[in-house]
């Protein structure tokens, strides 16, 4: 199976399976002398995993990460840095129903055809438990772009139909622990408790829903990007479009940019005074022109459809092509949003430092 590596100079490669012995990933490309925060790492990794609400998952894994090669005295070497999160409550019996019967909208018939075999306890390679080795990385990733001051911020801006008001312009750590303050990750509260009460009423009647997040990368520098089939915000859709469940990706203005006017679209530089850097009045290009960051806040949106395992009886087919009956059973996300911001802050930071690394090869 190829594809399982993304990234140019900071580049990383996952492995594992979801009820395999564990997940894990390599960081090839990290530079030397980046402070690696164990504690920070463990405390990303703890907002994906499951288990953390009435919302979520009640799979129970403490999502460990263990470092076995590339960092010294607490700091990156530069050589491969490897991690392992072994997986701790796999029921693997919860999926013998589906040992030979596709789900409807998962992975099962597509691998099936493609490969020929597949492991059908909890999706195998294709189960969203993948992401986890993601955020370990996104982790490290992090931590070395918080030493150029680049901040990176996500949140749930909706939930079905319920869209959260647009997050003021203010200090991210603020909004970190506003976000952090309900169990829906959504920085606006009064929305927060709406979304809650609706992720729990699809959950009790065992269905699942979709939602969207939006992202700000802060104090990226002009110049990263890399035309014509390496544009910054071509990357990062790349990016945010290879995680489980995500069906849409929009920056800046997005599709309701196709709708304006060129003048009222249009990002009107500000002249700049002394030393201060070159801006716009509006930010409808979310930070990225031409492909290349052009200092503004880079912002996008990521839409995810709704969790594919529902507990309903569903139609399907059997691997003969037989119809079949089919119903959700084990542990499953009535909403994917909660725990995929912090899927979303590790990709953004991976293509980011990627990025950063190939701008300051240009600069040599």
């Amino acid at each position: 199976m190829a594809g399982n590596t993304f990234g140019q100079l900071f580049r990383i490669t996952t492995f594992g399976e979801s009820h395999g012995e564990a997940i894990g990933v390599i960081i090839d490309g990290c530079p030397p002398n980046v402070e690696i925060d164990l504690e920070f790492i463990q405390g990303e990794l703890d907002k994906r995993k499951p288990g953390q609400s009435k919302i979520t998952t009640q799979r129970k894994e403490s999502d460990t990460a263990k470092i076995l090669s590339g960092v010294f005295g607490g700091k990156s070497t530069g050589t491969p840095i490897a991690m392992v999160i072994p997986n701790e409550d796999q029921r693997s019996k919860d999926y013998d129903h589906n040992k030979d019967i596709f789900r409807p909208s998962h992975a099962d018939f597509t691998y099936q055809a493609k490969y020929g075999n597949r492991d059908y306890r909890g999706g195998g390679r294709s189960s969203a438990r993948e992401t986890a080795a993601r955020v370990a990385a996104g982790a490290v990733a992090r931590l070395f772009l918080k030493q150029k001051g680049i901040e990176i911020f996500a949140h749930v801006s909706s939930a079905g139909a319920i869209d959260a008001p647009n997050v003021p312009s203010r200090n991210l750590a603020e909004l970190l622990e506003i976000r952090e303050s309900n169990i829906v990750r959504c920085a606006d509260p009064a929305t927060a408790n709406e979304m809650i009460e609706l992720i729990d009423g699809v959950r009790k009647q065992g269905d699942t829903i979709g939602g969207k997040i939006s992202c700000i990368i802060r104090n990226c520098p002009v110049g990263l990007g890399e035309p014509v089939f390496d544009k910054l915000h071509a990357d990062l859709g790349k990016a945010m479009l290879s995680i489980n469940a995500v069906h849409g990706f929009e920056y800046g203005s997005g599709f309701a940019g196709s709708e304006m006017r060129g003048s009222e679209h249009n990002d009107i530089f500000i002249a700049p005074e002394g030393d201060a850097p070159v801006s716009t009045l509006t930010n409808f290009s979310g930070g990225i022109q031409g492909g290349i960051s052009n200092g503004m806040d880079i912002m996008f949106r990521v839409a995810f459809k709704p969790i594919a395992t529902i507990m309903q009886s569903q139609q399907t087919i059997d691997k003969d092509g037989n119809a079949a009956e089919i119903k959700g059973k084990g542990r499953h996300d009535p909403c994917v949003v909660p725990r995929a911001v912090v899927i979303v802050e590790a990709m953004a930071a991976l293509v980011i430092a990627d990025h950063l690394l190939r701008q300051e090869a240009i600069s040599l």
